[in-house]
């Protein structure tokens, strides 16, 4: 067992994936958010970009919280991946199945966070699975299966809390299994 009041959880994943969604959903304050106006290639998919960082905090039945960061998206702001994984239990990756390659994106950011992943916990939501031609859940899984990696895996709608919530405790149902109820 770990000191619950050092809760610190990882969001990251490409631009667009539902980062900042999934914990402005989440969040039980005001969330702290570096979006900037996009003035790269990412601005053909959307308007801003987180460039530092996003926070959230969840308060828990108990008195204690859960600190949650999100990375930016973009592999030229890579630098804050290190310095946000600091001290953190565990990293959920959100995946945009409608994009031009989601398991490419998986594995990119799987091998990126590896060392981090073999030390802490991991958890796995797949954004935009309603729209039509993405991958299905057997795909990520034998993505997963290369890296020596068997997270729990959810289709998720980063705008809904409940399966945010859901993606959260499975992350710390895997940390410690007496933690699975403290985000209900």
């Amino acid at each position: 067992m770990f000191d619950k009041s050092a809760h610190k959880i990882i969001f990251t994943g490409p631009v667009g994936s539902g980062k900042s969604t999934a914990i402005n959903a989440i969040s039980d304050m005001p969330v702290i958010s570096t979006e900037q106006v996009a003035t790269d290639n990412v601005k053909e998919r959307k308007e801003t970009t987180t460039v530092a960082l996003d926070y959230g905090m969840i308060k828990l039945g108990d008195g204690e919280n859960i600190h949650i960061y999100g990375t930016p998206g973009q592999e030229r702001f890579n630098f804050m991946w290190d310095i946000l994984v600091e001290n953190a239990i565990g990293i959920i990756i959100l995946v945009d199945n409608a994009n031009e390659d989601p398991l490419t994106d998986l594995s990119f950011f799987l091998k990126n966070f590896e060392s981090f992943i073999s030390n802490s916990a991991i958890a796995i939501g797949i954004t935009r699975t309603d729209l039509p031609g993405g991958p299905i859940l057997d795909d990520y899984h034998r993505i997963l299966k290369e890296f020596n990696f068997n997270p729990p895996i959810f289709e998720v709608d980063g705008r809904k809390k409940s399966e945010i919530s859901m993606l959260i405790q499975a992350l710390l149902f895997s940390v410690d299994q007496s933690l699975d109820e403290a985000v209900a």
